[in-house]
């Protein structure tokens, strides 16, 4: 596949990388030659110095054959703008980034497809969503829905007090109402088997149905986790202000900004409900005098993820249970796991969920990228006559690091064993590796 990339920013070099190491055929184009740094060098890709916006420099980037255009600067309607004329001259999809939500409403996608633009991506709207679901499961790292809640996957940091605890897969209950697709032991993704156990502190990733989340939390040992009643956000950014639309009407928020001039803004923003503070979040003085010792959650959305790790370890010293931090730079994920500084959000991996899944041949409702483990959850619909209804899941031959995780079939979320048959009409769950996720194209096609 032939994908252009419009934007060495963050986001835009973290997808070229990603695409150039699935042996895709990436171009990268920016305006500045200094962004584009190294990038050809080191990664097998193509880097052009070059404006989006202007039609000579994207026919240099032989856009008319693309197969994916990605528009990723900084400004929104240069995105929109350059989709519209790689678009024009034959790409065959292109995304934009954008920054108003506003553009987002199911009532405006029509008008964009129509100019050209298949797909928006909004990444700080996607890192509030996550940031919402986490502190309304205050247990979880991490909760996806398939299916419209059909099935759910849950990811959960098993502590000492767990009853699953070094017991062999192979020894639990067949009527177990869950299936385990991975854990995370440190910086390896395990894809258990019959002889692995569950240690503490391993990241685990359940599948299930929404009826059985009581039993999960029970057996992780989390029912004496308190619910969110109040929360302290550090940074006033368009996340922090999604995240307070998204929230229970009931919690009590303090916004923490440093800026002045933005903290006027943020009021403009904001509900009555939530409280705008100016001052710096770091400030431990500032903080008790705010309740941190009272306080049930701690965000930290500052743009400097060293800043934000901190912010946490200092949030759960004074206290606080449930902590997030938005850490951008992808390499500090794992240490900051390591640190068990809570939920992590990482705006460059919930953008790729949508690129993964505009890059794939096959039809696939959703993907979703995992932010504490190198991996996506991918539902597939299943049509007459595919591969996979051919053979038992056992005898199916899937690739290396994927693990289906259940299904979904007339509306309602099945576990899957190895006898299963998977029928035309049904939705497949799939836990992957990410390298892993085209491989998996021919078993739906």
């Amino acid at each position: 596949m032939k994908i252009v990339i419009a934007g060495a920013g963050a986001v835009g070099t973290h997808l070229a990388k990603m695409l150039s190491e699935e042996n895709e055929n990436v171009i990268l184009m920016d305006e500045q030659k200094e962004r584009l740094g190294k990038m050809e060098s080191q990664f097998d890709l193509k880097a052009i110095v070059g404006n989006p916006t202007r039609i000579s420099d994207l026919e240099n980037a032989n856009v008319d054959s693309a197969d994916l255009f990605v528009a990723v600067t900084p400004d929104e309607s240069t995105n929109i703008t350059a989709c519209i004329l790689a678009h024009y001259l034959g790409a065959k999809k292109t995304i934009a980034r954008i920054d108003n939500y506003e553009y987002l409403q199911p009532k405006n996608k029509s008008y964009f497809e129509s100019l050209g633009v298949n797909s928006l991506i909004y990444p700080e709207q996607l890192a509030a969503e996550e940031i919402a679901t986490s502190i309304k499961h205050s247990w979880m790292r991490q909760m996806l829905e398939f299916g419209n809640g059909a099935l759910v996957m849950i990811g959960v940091k098993i502590r000492a007090n767990s009853s699953i605890l070094n017991k062999p897969f192979k020894d639990l209950s067949r009527d177990i109402p869950y299936h385990i697709v991975a854990l995370q032991r440190g910086d390896i993704t395990i894809i258990p088997r019959g002889n692995d156990v569950i240690e503490p502190d391993d990241l685990v990733c359940f599948m299930t149905t929404k009826e059985q989340i009581p039993h999960i939390r029970k057996i992780c040992g989390k029912e004496k986790y308190a619910e969110v009643r109040s929360l302290i956000i550090m940074g006033g950014s368009r996340i922090a202000v999604r995240t307070t639309k998204l929230i229970p009407s009931n919690m009590q928020v303090k916004i923490i900004e440093s800026d002045m001039e933005r903290c006027r803004r943020l009021i403009e923003l904001v509900d009555d409900r939530v409280m705008v503070i100016n001052g710096d979040a770091r400030d431990p003085e500032l903080l008790i005098s705010e309740g941190i010792d009272h306080t049930d959650a701690f965000i930290a959305l500052s743009d400097n993820s060293e800043t934000n790790i901190l912010a946490c370890l200092s949030a759960k010293r004074s206290g606080v249970y449930r902590t997030v931090a938005e850490i951008e730079n992808i390499d500090y994920i794992s240490m900051a796991e390591s640190m068990d500084i809570g939920s992590v959000i990482n705006k460059k991996k919930l953008a790729a969920s949508t690129i993964f899944q505009m890059m794939l041949n096959t039809d696939v409702s959703s993907v979703k990228c995992l932010t504490f483990i190198q991996a996506v959850v991918a539902e597939f619909p299943v049509n007459e006559g595919a591969p996979i209804t051919r053979k038992p899941v056992k005898d199916l031959g899937l690739p290396q690091g994927a693990n289906i995780g259940g299904l979904i079939r007339n509306g309602e979320g099945l576990r899957v064993s190895g006898n299963t048959m998977i029928q035309a009409d049904d939705h497949v769950i799939i836990f992957c590796l990410e390298h892993v996720l085209k491989k998996l194209e021919k078993y739906f096609s």
